[in-house]
């Protein structure tokens, strides 16, 4: 087998894990076929200091690294690539070696030097969610969505912060060479095999508004506590002692989102963890969790993971028997 060149770019204040994650999954796969080659590329040569202090040791520096031949372009994010996509040399580097890439892939904060490189214009792309702003304003020819952990526009892929990476990397292992050797990576590294791409960098206890006031807090505990209970708008409203069209304004103040909408995030959210926890069929779950039917979750499920229940049950379930 022909190996592939799989080269990472790292920069002084790279994120360690953006590199190592990704890394270690092409070399398990390299390990069951020999089908990779990994080299790690910096502006020089010799150690190269993470964010976290890490030391890693680039094989080589731009000025000796080949940049034909390269199958796969992998740039790792961090806090220094906004210093490093200022260094003429390996902007000048990441272009010549991504014109000819067979694909071109960043992680986090990665795509930043990409767009310096003039390597995605005109691209869907991602990023970690901190860095959507940013990405946004300084690079308004970019399509960025800042939901999914990885994204692929045509011969691009790019990808959210940090464990994204490995994803990424698992995906790419899967379309090289087939899904028996990505499941046995997956097993190896302990990874889910795998979250699609479309799987959201979000999750609604985290990234929603917290309640600031006693009887809202107590709605949003009755929510969590009981996903598929009776939560519409007057029945939440006459939990919180409100009427419904003051409750209606003091929940999406507290919480950023309107009640009806928060409690079908939260139901779908319960519904993730019932597919991927268990065997149950999709109408079983979609009664418990207050959907009804099958058809009503696939389309409440769809709007916010963008794949079928089905789907997400295949490629993300977390129960396997281990050797």
């Amino acid at each position: 087998m022909t190996q592939r060149r799989i080269v990472f770019i790292i920069f002084e204040g790279f994120q360690s894990l953006d590199l190592v994650g990704p890394y270690e999954v092409f070399q398990n796969a390299s390990g069951l076929t020999g089908g990779y080659r990994c080299e790690i590329v910096a502006p020089t040569a010799g150690a190269v200091t993470s964010g976290n202090g890490l030391p890693v040791q680039a094989g080589f520096g731009v000025s000796t690294a080949d940049p034909a031949d390269v199958d796969t372009l992998v740039v790792a994010g961090g806090g220094g690539v906004d210093a490093a996509r200022h260094d003429p040399a390996l902007v000048g580097w990441i272009a010549a070696a991504g014109a000819d890439a067979r694909r071109v892939t960043s992680v986090c904060s990665g795509v930043f030097l990409l767009a310096a490189a003039g390597l995605v214009t005109g691209r869907r792309v991602t990023t970690h969610w901190a860095r959507e702003a940013q990405l946004r304003r300084e690079h308004p020819d970019l399509q960025v969505d800042c939901d999914p952990i990885f994204i692929r526009d045509g011969r691009v892929w790019t990808s959210a912060g940090v464990t994204a990476g490995m994803d990424l990397a698992l995906a790419l292992v899967e379309a090289d060479l087939g899904r028996e050797v990505a499941h046995a990576v997956a097993q190896e590294l302990v990874m889910f095999l795998r979250r699609p791409g479309s799987q959201s960098q979000f999750s609604v206890p985290l990234w929603s508004g917290q309640p600031r006031t006693d009887p809202i807090r107590a709605v949003v505990t009755a929510i969590h506590a009981d996903p598929g209970a009776g939560h519409g708008l007057a029945e939440l409203a006459g939990r919180a002692g409100l009427s419904p069209r003051h409750f209606q304004r003091r929940f999406t103040a507290e919480l950023g989102t309107p009640p009806t909408a928060y409690v079908e995030l939260v139901r779908v959210e319960a519904a993730q963890r019932a597919l991927t926890d268990g065997d149950e069929p999709v109408d079983t779950i979609a009664r418990r969790y207050g959907f009804g039917t099958a058809e009503t979750l696939r389309r409440a499920f769809h709007r916010h993971t963008r794949i079928a229940p089905s789907d997400y049950r295949d490629r993300f379930r977390s129960t396997r028997e281990i050797a």
